[in-house]
């Protein structure tokens, strides 16, 4: 039975929350900076004071046991009133500061960070940003558990519990070989997709929905391909080598296009394209810092997406 006089440490709760979520004593040690022996002794001080089993050790797995996940909520929502709480102390008399970790998925972090990171330090100096880029599933997922406070991803999420701040809309270019029939075109209608080799993002990418969407919406299911790819720039420059085409985010052109010989493909009005957003927890106190960060990323969107306003 716990004393209930026991007033746990922040330390001991950030213990528990990273073992929790990453189920591995070395990783969540990596993730908040300790050495393992502190952590795990901050685990075991926190269990001893609770007087409950929160986790389950062995030489092969970590396990949270039933009770551990019944307060790991309770957990992670002290956390992060607490660092709504510094937060907010350090910010008051200035716009935005402390920390701010955010989550950008691989088709829009290589290029909006170049801009982005440039401007959050000239306008907002006192921000420390954290980047972490991953797939859309995986962001929303350390969203919810607190690993970061904001992700720019494709409009909607369809989660609950988020605030959605659309920050701009891009449409979608088709990325040829320089001898293709389709490069240099403009006007394209959606149905120039049926039959063509198509390359795509591996699984967990959103922007390899969107065009599987969109050969659906004209149905044209892509021509199967044993090409795998992780990253954009692999998939253009697999275009460009002759294994097939694809859809590139008008933001991505400049850069993919730059590195080898391509052909582009217009498509007529209304385009294909996304909107991408900001998304944070509803629940955070730092709505109206999110939404600067979010204005900011508009202006910044306008101009690497082209033609396209901000949403």
């Amino acid at each position: 039975m716990s004393d209930q006089s026991y007033q746990p440490t922040l330390s001991q709760l950030r213990a528990f929350v990273a073992v929790a979520e990453h189920r591995h004593f070395g990783t969540a040690a990596a993730r908040l900076k300790v050495s393992q022996p502190t952590l795990s002794q901050a685990l075991a001080s926190l269990e001893q004071g609770l007087g409950v089993q929160l986790v389950e050790r062995s030489t092969r797995k970590v396990l949270v046991t039933t009770a551990g996940n019944q307060l790991l909520g309770r957990a992670r929502a002290t956390l992060e009133a607490a660092d709504g709480f510094v937060t907010e102390a350090s910010g008051l008399g200035s716009t935005l500061a402390g920390p701010l970790r955010l989550g950008l998925i691989p088709t829009v972090a290589p290029y909006v960070l170049p801009a982005l990171l440039p401007a959050i330090a000239a306008e907002y100096p006192d921000v420390v940003p954290f980047i972490v880029e991953d797939q859309t599933e995986r962001l929303l997922a350390s969203l919810r558990s607190g690993a970061i406070e904001a992700a720019v991803v494709a409009l909607p999420t369809e989660e609950n519990g988020l605030v959605e701040i659309p920050v701009y809309t891009e449409d979608f270019v088709l990325v040829v070989p320089p001898a293709h029939d389709l490069a240099g075109r403009t006007g394209l209608a959606l149905n120039v997709l049926a039959g063509q080799p198509m390359l795509l993002l591996d699984d967990g990418h959103c922007l390899r929905d969107q065009t599987l969407d969109l050969c659906r919406s004209v149905d044209s299911a892509p021509m199967s391909s044993d090409t795998r790819a992780t990253s954009l720039a692999t998939v253009v420059q697999c275009v460009a080598g002759g294994l097939g085409v694809t859809l590139v985010p008008r933001s991505a052109v400049h850069v993919e296009t730059g590195r080898g010989a391509l052909g582009i493909g217009e498509f007529a009005d209304p385009k294909p394209g996304r909107t991408m957003g900001l998304v944070h927890r509803a629940s955070s106190a730092r709505g109206d810092e999110y939404r600067a960060i979010a204005n900011l990323i508009s202006r910044i969107g306008a101009r690497v997406a082209g033609p396209n306003q901000p949403a």
